[in-house]
């Protein structure tokens, strides 16, 4: 009689859970092979479901099931179509203004993380993220030239190029450098670099597994200071607020800042073996710049880092960064 009293107890206890648990529905526009999902996605859910006692649990909606396009992935957080988004800040440049200061080159100090230089400077630039709560903010690997045939050594190659980016700051990089930027999703870069639309691409090295571009493209430049790519992961308001209290308290301060890490390094695991694997078919080039060779590039965008964190008002968050 006692074991079945305790048997109905525990019957009970993980009824009351069942009954209370919350799924939260994490929007992602790739698949589910793409980086983000064991990086992010899945260990949410495993974080949070440990914290909670199995209450909360993150599932991933994969390939745009919650409404396709990456332009649109905030605009879902703060509207609840997702619980959480995840995407790139440039999409969206001018709401994220000071945000995407760490994706200039040189703006986050050398051996630093770009997930710890957004944290480092949060309380700065959180107020560009109205209707959500930061869950992750991240930075790719350094960007390189993926170019659909023309092998770029110099500067002067680059004149006149179509070159695709992601956003504002990544635009007047590519401008500096004698090229037209031409700004779209990565969702269409595959496409437009097979058909001629666009040049080449500056952008992580990630994307060669991620997004297959090696398959059209052929020459690589490594080395230019370029700067990276922000990404972040945010979830409604309305949702956090409705999370129980073990799920905020592991949501809240340097958990942000171990997911994002979490992230950053999974993006860069994952542009060194797109890299590896590139450099192994024989029909790419791939050019590693030498230090002089660097110094040209770095001359036409050195300059771009501090002109924009004028234009934007953002030398409190510079400044933050550095000190």
């Amino acid at each position: 009689m006692k074991m079945n009293s305790i048997a109905f107890a525990g019957a009970l206890a993980v009824s009351a859970t069942a009954i209370n648990a919350q799924e939260l529905k994490f929007a992602n526009f790739t698949s589910p092979a793409h980086t983000v999902n064991a990086s992010v996605i899945e260990k949410l859910n495993a974080d949070l479901s440990a914290a909670t006692g199995g209450a909360v649990t993150v599932r991933g909606y994969h390939g745009g099931e919650l409404g396709a396009g990456p332009v649109e992935q905030y605009v879902r957080a703060v509207q609840g179509a997702a619980d959480i988004t995840w995407g790139l800040q440039g999409y969206t440049s001018s709401q994220f203004q000071k945000t995407m200061i760490m994706e200039l080159p040189g703006a986050v100090p050398t051996g630093m993380s770009g997930a710890d230089a957004y944290c480092k400077v949060f309380d700065e630039i959180s107020g560009e993220f109205p209707g959500t709560v930061p869950v992750a903010l991240w930075s790719s690997e350094p960007n390189i030239m993926i170019m659909r045939e023309k092998v770029i050594r110099k500067p002067e190659d680059l004149a006149g190029l179509k070159i695709r980016v992601a956003g504002a700051t990544a635009g007047k990089v590519v401008e500096a450098l004698g090229a037209v930027p031409v700004q779209m999703p990565i969702n269409q870069v595959y496409q437009s670099l097979e058909t001629g639309l666009i040049d080449g691409v500056f952008t992580g090295s990630s994307t060669l597994d991620d997004f297959k571009l090696d398959e059209v493209a052929n020459a690589f430049t490594i080395g230019a200071p370029l700067g990276s790519l922000g990404f972040f992961a945010a979830m409604n308001t309305g949702t956090f607020d409705a999370l129980p209290d073990e799920a905020k308290a592991k949501l809240s301060g340097d958990y942000r800042c171990e997911v994002s890490n979490n992230a950053e390094s999974a993006w860069n695991a994952t542009g060194v073996a797109g890299t590896e694997r590139a450099r192994g078919d024989a029909k790419n080039t791939f050019v590693d710049l030498t230090a002089e060779e660097i110094a040209a590039f770095d001359a036409l965008t050195a300059p771009v880092t501090q002109a924009y964190v004028d234009e934007v008002g953002g030398q409190s968050v510079f400044d933050a960064l550095n000190n």
